[in-house]
């Protein structure tokens, strides 16, 4: 079994990208399973907090990527770039002892905005992190979900089937470049 572990950029309720990260659980091909993480409670970074020992919350997390198979980052984009508090955790992440859990690991980004160019810009940042961070980027293809008002519902689930199409053949080829 392939296991993802997912975290979602942003911290809203009514998150387009935590309503992605959701419906890829629910189109992981088989012998692949998505486990769900969260950026919440992870405080801002300080190397003074950091002299004194990791946070808990960070620890947690980097216990559950490096339990994982492959990390699916599912970005929201602020002003043509990577969101603050996502950044931050992941900066927390791979800060300090302990911090190598990023070091050959298999990444994927996607993303999901209301705007008209997807999260193409934060995608594209997340790759110099990445690189800095030593993961093994997945360059398969891009997952670029524009227009999220019209392919989620109000609940959040993923209605637009071209959409969910392109959302499980990306999972596959993930999940492939990891089992393969």
């Amino acid at each position: 079994m392939t296991t993802i572990f997912g975290l979602s950029g942003s911290l809203r309720r009514a998150s387009f990208n935590a309503s992605l990260l959701q419906a890829a659980k629910g189109k992981m091909p088989t012998g692949a399973e998505l486990k769900i993480g969260s950026i919440a409670g992870v405080p801002l970074y300080n190397a003074d907090v950091e002299a004194e020992g990791v946070p808990e919350r960070v620890l947690e997390l980097r216990e559950q990527i490096a339990a994982a198979d492959g990390l699916l980052l599912v970005t929201p984009e602020y002003n043509n770039g990577i969101p603050g508090v996502f950044k931050n955790a992941l900066d927390w992440i791979g800060s300090g002892p302990g911090a190598d859990v990023f070091k050959g690991k298999p990444v994927a980004v996607i993303g999901a905005s209301p705007g008209g160019f997807g999260t193409i810009m934060a995608q594209t940042q997340w790759l110099q992190v990445l690189r800095a961070l030593q993961a093994r980027q997945y360059h398969g293809g891009r997952l670029l979900v524009s227009g999220a008002r019209k392919v989620f519902d109000a609940e959040g689930t993923l209605t637009d089937d071209a959409m969910a199409e392109k959302l499980s053949a990306f999972l596959d080829g993930f999940v492939n470049s990891i089992a393969g």
